[in-house]
Parts: C-alpha cells; structure tokens; sequence
C-alpha cells in the first residue's frame, strides 16, 4: 500500500522559545532523551522492513529534531531506502546543514522556518542557501504575525524565486483583507492558511491513506483525533485503515486539512506535500484563488462528537454542499 506516516515521538525539547509556537517548551531529561532515540531506532527498524509498501514519513516533532543526531541519522538512512518515497522534517534549521550531504536528495526534503528573533537573518539564509547548492528540496516559512511583514519581504527577495516562502497565519490573530493582501503577495497560498476549514463529516485521507504515528507506536487518524486505530509494531492498525470523514468541527493546521479530500491541495502540492513544496505546473494566478474552495470560519475549539460523525462511515464523496467563501 502506499502510506503517509506523520511521525510524533516524545522529544519536546526546542533551542527556541518563540512565544506564539504551540509546541511544548521544557528542557528534556536524559531519561526522556534516551526514550526519544529509542523510539525513533524502533520506527526506522519498521519501516525498513516494510518493503512490500510505498512510504512517505513526516516527522513532526514537539521540540526541534535536527540538533539530536538520532534523527539526522533516522533521515539519512529513510532516504536511502527504496521503498520510501519522501522523508522530511519540519525544522527551524538551527542546525547544520553538512549532513544532508550522506542523504539521498532525490528523496530527503526539509520544511524549514524562520523564526526572527530566535537567530540572525545572515545565518538563516545562509543555511538555506546551503540546502540549495546541496540540491535538497526545502521549503522555507514565517509566522504571519505584522512584526514579522519586514523580515518576511527581505527573506523572499533573498530566497531564490524557485524556493516556495509559505506564511502561517498567526493562532488567534484576526486578519483584515488589506493585511491578507500583503501575506498573499508573498505567499499566493495564504488564502488556505488565513481561516480555519470547515471538516466535519467531510472526506480526509486521514485513516485510510495517511496515519499518525506516536513514540509508542499508537496509530491515530491524525494529531487532531484522539481515537486509536491500533498499533504500528503489532499491525493492528491495518485493519482499521479505511476512508473516513472528519471527526471534528474545524481543521486549522496545515498538517491537517492539506488531507482534505475537499481542498485541491494534493494537486497544488503534487509530489511535495509532505514538506510543503508547490508542483511548478499550476500557474501561482491559480493558487491565490484556493481559498475560495473550501469553507472558512472563525476559529473554534469545539470538536463534533463521535455519534454525529461516525468515524466507520465508508463514502468517498462529501453530501455535504460547499458553500461560497466571500471572504
């Protein structure tokens, strides 16, 4: 089968504290450490056995991954594998860049983001000119908060024009349409990020195609739905994968709704969803309009519960109108 994996192991640990990062901030024990490196060993172990399957992994973690040489190394070795078709990271690129060299560029990629006030401009940029001249696929982002509207228009005037410059919509931050103006002529792709997407009862490819995995080898949907599928080592979770639909009321993170069967995305990001790398084919004119094919609303925090959207319903195809977007 061909399977995305998002990868979450229990490293929370982070080199920066940005105040506006959902992620946890603590300083990891050398126990807890140790836990980490072991659990991902396991998970790489799996997946190279799994040889009779197409793998995509993602790893997403807590805390920042690329300063412990365990998932330097998981990377390097993922990439060489032949059945796995993508492995990336979401990183702030705080390390160095030298190791990419012993990957596999054909199938390492990097989802990198700045962060302004946790490292200098100058050093920023020179890592990803670093990931350019080493030929590794990357994107590179910025929280769309307005002191960061600056920095963000210096990074892509710097960043070369083929290098795709994602802006998150900063959590709990309201934007005007002249604000959203301003994000979008950065990022034509801002529209998706701007609101939250309506999911609930709507086709994901979460839990069939794409699944969540924890250090303990706990198969969830995605990181946003609690409910356990089984587990990854003991092969429950396989026959548990099936198409579903959307648990809750509202997804706001890309990891999440670029999944939505509802949204155009695996066809805006062909080949690069897993690390956030545009398909050249449509022109950029088409992406800036993404946003008006989904439904958006204010942000919610409220979940639909599991017996208004059962999590066993099979149907491909929403019956569930989309309403126009005006916004």
């Amino acid at each position: 089968m061909d399977l995305t994996i998002l990868y979450r192991g229990p490293l929370a640990s982070c080199d920066y504290d940005c105040p506006y990062c959902p992620f946890a901030k603590r300083r990891d024990s050398p126990e807890r450490l140790r836990a980490d490196r072991a659990a991902l060993e396991r998970f790489t172990a799996w997946a190279a056995e799994q040889t009779g399957d197409r793998l995509s992994v993602l790893f997403t973690p807590w805390g920042e991954g690329l300063v412990r040489s365990w998932y330097r190394r998981a990377l390097i070795e993922l990439s060489h594998l032949p059945h796995v078709q993508r492995v990336a990271i979401q990183t702030n690129l705080s390390c160095r860049t030298g190791w990419t060299a012993e990957a596999d560029p054909a199938t390492l990629a990097l989802w990198c983001t700045y962060h302004p006030d946790q490292t200098p401009y100058d050093r920023f940029l020179a890592k990803c000119g670093e990931l350019a001249t080493r030929g590794v696929r990357h994107s590179v982002g910025i929280v769309g908060l307005p002191a960061h509207l600056d920095q963000a228009r210096r990074l892509r005037a710097d960043l070369p024009e083929q290098v795709y410059l994602w802006v998150n919509a900063a959590e709990g931050h309201t934007y005007t349409d002249a604000e959203a103006a301003e994000w979008t002529e950065l990022d034509p792709l801002f529209g998706y990020s701007r609101h939250p997407h309506r999911s609930a009862g709507l086709p994901c490819r979460t839990g069939a195609s794409v699944i969540s995995v924890d250090g303990d080898g706990t198969v969830r949907r995605c990181h946003f739905v609690p409910a356990e599928l089984g587990n990854l080592y003991d092969g429950s979770y396989r026959a548990a994968l099936r198409p579903r639909r959307c648990p809750r009321a509202v997804c706001d993170c890309h990891i999440g709704y670029v999944h939505l069967e509802s949204l155009p995305l695996y066809d805006v990001f062909a080949g690069g969803v897993l690390e956030r790398v545009p398909a050249p084919p449509p022109p950029v004119t088409s992406w800036s309009v993404g946003h008006t094919v989904s439904p958006s609303i204010p942000l919610v925090t409220t979940s639909v519960t599991e017996p208004d959207v059962p999590e066993d319903i099979t149907e491909t195809k929403s019956p569930l109108p989309r309403p126009s977007h005006s916004g």
